[in-house]
C-alpha cells in the first residue's frame, strides 16, 4: 500500500534568502545539517569473492560524514543487476553484514547514508551473470559504446558489453521482487534511506527510452507503458521502506550507453508527478553535461520543481558558487557533489571556508586498495 497522509507538502522550511548550502534541510524523514550531498561513485573494492562491502569501504565513507547525505555508490540488487567487476551487492547475508560494517561507521561519525538500488540491464556481460547467461534488457538491443569491467585472465579489463536478450513479461515480477529483497535488506543493515537508481542508462533508463524500449507488451509503446515498471518498483520500495525513506535518481537527456529518448523531458515529467502523488523524499537530478548531452534548460527546471513538491537535488560538475546559485534560485534544495569527494575528504569544510581542493587520481577510480581512496589529505593534515 502507498502511504498517505504521511508527508505535509510543501515543507515548512526557512526563508529563501537564508538557503544556502551549508543550513540545514529537512529531506523525508531525515534532517540534514547541509545541503552538500556526497554523489553516488563506484569505486569496485568490494570484497571478493561474493561483493561484499568491507572494513576499508567504511573507512572512505566515514570520512566523508560531514556530508548533509551519503549516497552509496550503485549497488546490484541481484547477480543478474551486476556490470561492473568488484561493486558491492545486497541480495546476500554477507553483503547484508558488509553494509552493516560501512552504515555504522557512518553513524558513529555522525552521517547519514542511503543505498543505491541498481540493475544495469544490458551494461554487462555473460561472466558477470549466473552461469555465463546474457544480460538482460527491455529488448533485445546491444550497446555499442557500453562497457562492462570484468576479470580476465590476464587481469580487470573493460570490454565491450554482450548483446542482452529481451525480458519476458512475465520475468518483470521478479525483478520487482529483487529490488523489494533488497529494499528489505537495506533497511535491515542500516541505511537511513534508500535511492532507486532510474539514471545513466542502466535498466530503468533502458524501459524509459525510446529506442531502448521496443516492447509491445504492457511495458512498451505509449509513454506511460514505459515508465510502468519504474513505477512499480517504487510502489515495491515504498511498502518496504515507506515514502519518507525513499528518494529516486533521474538523468533526462542522458546520452550515454547509447541512450537516445525522443520524449525524455516529457516521461521524467510525467515520473515526477506520479513521484509527487506517492510522496517520494527527493530526486536526485544527474544532469547531462559530464556525459556530452545538452544542458537541462531553465524552463525544464521550472517544470520539474512544478511537478514535484519534495526535495530536488542537482548534480552535475557543481562549484560551491553555482551550487549557491543554484539554491539561491529556488530550482534546487540541495547539490550532489561527485569527484570532489574522491579526493576531499572533508569537502564540507573545504567548501565552507572556500579553500582548494585537492585533485583526484583518475588511475585509481576503479579497484585497487586505500591508495587513491582513503589516503587524500584533509585541511588538518
Amino acid at each position: 500500500m502507498i502511504e498517505s497522509g504521511i508527508w505535509p507538502l510543501p515543507y515548512p522550511d526557512i526563508p529563501i534568502m537564508h538557503k544556502t548550502l551549508f543550513s540545514p534541510l529537512r529531506v523525508g524523514a531525515l534532517e540534514l545539517p547541509n545541503r552538500v550531498v556526497m554523489a553516488p561513485l563506484t569505486r569496485s573494492r568490494a570484497s571478493q569473492p561474493g561483493d561484499v562491502a568491507n572494513e576499508m569501504n567504511a573507512r572512505y565513507y566515514a570520512q566523508r560524514a560531514a556530508a548533509g547525505l551519503i549516497v552509496s555508490e550503485a549497488t546490484q540488487i541481484s547477480r543478474q543487476g551486476q556490470g561492473y567487476a568488484f561493486t558491492p551487492g545486497i541480495y546476500t547475508d554477507a553483503q547484508e553484514r558488509g553494509w552493516n560494517i560501512v552504515t555504522d561507521a557512518v553513524h558513529a561519525a555522525g552521517g547519514r547514508l542511503a543505498l543505491q538500488l541498481w540493475h544495469v540491464g544490458r551494461i554487462s556481460h555473460h561472466l558477470l551473470q549466473e552461469g555465463g547467461q546474457s544480460p538482460v534488457a527491455p529488448s533485445a538491443l546491444r550497446s555499442e559504446s557500453g562497457e562492462s569491467f570484468v576479470v580476465l585472465p590476464e587481469g580487470p579489463k573493460r570490454v565491450p558489453c554482450d548483446m542482452p536478450r529481451a525480458l519476458e513479461t512475465e520475468e518483470l515480477a521478479g525483478i520487482v521482487a529483487d529490488y523489494a529483497h533488497a529494499a528489505q535488506r537495506g533497511l535491515r543493515s542500516g541505511f537511513d534511506m534508500l535511492e532507486l537508481h532510474s539514471a545513466n542508462g542502466y535498466l530503468l533508463q533502458q524501459f524509459l527510452a525510446t529506442n531502448t524500449n521496443q516492447r509491445t507488451d504492457a511495458y512498451g509503446g505509449s509513454l506511460e507503458k514505459r515508465a510502468r515498471l519504474v513505477l512499480e518498483v517504487m510502489d515495491a520500495i515504498i511498502d518496504v521502506a515507506g515514502s519518507q525513506r525513499v528518494g529516486v535518481r533521474i538523468s533526462p537527456h542522458f546520452t550515454r550507453h547509447d541512450i537516445v529518448d525522443t520524449e525524455t523531458e516529457a516521461i521524467h515529467l510525467y515520473l515526477a508527478r506520479e513521484f509527487d502523488r506517492r510522496g517520494v523524499a527527493y530526486i536526485h537530478v544527474a544532469e547531462p553535461d559530464w556525459a556530452g548531452g545538452p544542458p537541462l534548460t531553465a524552463d525544464f527546471r521550472k517544470q520539474l520543481r512544478q511537478s514535484y513538491r519534495g526535495r530536488l537535488i542537482a548534480c552535475g560538475n557543481y562549484t560551491a558558487a553555482s551550487a549557491e546559485a543554484r539554491i539561491g534560485e529556488g530550482l534546487a534544495d540541495a547539490v550532489a557533489f561527485g569527484r570532489p569527494f574522491i579526493a576531499n575528504p572533508d569537502l564540507v569544510e573545504r567548501l565552507r571556508r572556500g579553500a582548494a581542493l585537492n585533485k583526484p587520481d583518475a588511475t585509481t577510480f576503479y579497484g585497487g586498495g586505500e591508495r587513491g581512496y582513503t589516503d587524500y589529505s584533509t585541511l588538518a593534515d
